[in-house]
């Protein structure tokens, strides 16, 4: 059974038509990462299958439990790391979770905290942990790097490698960044246009080399920096 499987989304804001008929299939234990141009439906897509924003058509279905990260820790500032983590706990088996995915997260040391004592990059952890405290079958990154300075990213992003290589979940991650879905995914996506659609779709260390998705997103590198060509604007 996949970890997410979606047929025929239609999704508009109005007159904006942002999905007509898109297709997405997410294996069990798979790791995807979705990119394209700002506007182009990356987070819309995210948030329908999460159930934060309802499909004006369409069907998705995912098994088992959810987890979602976003690009803003979005913790309760009233609340220490370990409260902010076992919010979303259901139960006493889902609460007594908390201590393990806070040492998952590298947050063990940090748990009476509140958020404003935290680093940035802290914060994403802690927000991380409180999307694993229900053992999610499928985690949501919409962006979760986008707000860290370039070294905090690297860190973070090898630690949530280890996490998704560790627990074993399917992975549907949002990025800008080229380099975040080549460590990450297992599968590269781009979408592109109005309505969005899926413009190219390969797997890494194979067809989706870092060429070919800045292609995709009609990007050249010329002297190791990117350039987007006009023919995209």
């Amino acid at each position: 059974m996949s970890a997410a499987r979606i047929r025929h989304l239609q999704k508009a804001y109005g007159a904006h038509l942002v999905f007509d008929g898109l297709d997405l299939d997410v294996a069990r234990g798979e790791r995807v990462a979705i990119l394209g141009a700002s506007g182009c439906g990356k987070s819309t897509l995210l948030r329908c299958i999460a159930g934060l924003e309802r499909p004006d058509a369409g069907t998705i279905a995912t098994s088992g439990e959810i987890g979602v990260v976003f690009q803003e820790p979005r913790l309760f500032p009233w609340l220490d790391v370990e409260r902010n983590v076992a919010f979303p706990a259901r139960n006493a088996g889902e609460r007594a979770r908390v201590e393990g995915v806070l040492g998952l997260v590298g947050l063990a040391h940090a748990a009476k905290r509140l958020p404003k004592q935290l680093s940035g990059g802290m914060a994403q952890r802690a927000a991380l942990a409180r999307a694993l405290v229900r053992d999610p079958h499928l985690l949501l990154l919409d962006e979760p790097f986008g707000a860290l300075d370039a070294l905090r990213r690297i860190e973070l992003r090898a630690a949530v490698r280890e996490i998704l290589e560790f627990t074993k979940a399917s992975a549907i991650l949002v990025t800008h960044d080229v380099e975040d879905a080549l460590v990450l995914a297992d599968r590269v996506i781009v979408l592109a246009g109005a309505p969005a659609e899926v413009v190219f779709t390969g797997t890494v260390g194979e067809d989706a080399t870092r060429v070919a998705i800045l292609g995709a997103l009609g990007v050249t590198e010329h002297g190791g920096q990117a350039r987007r060509s006009q023919a995209r604007l």
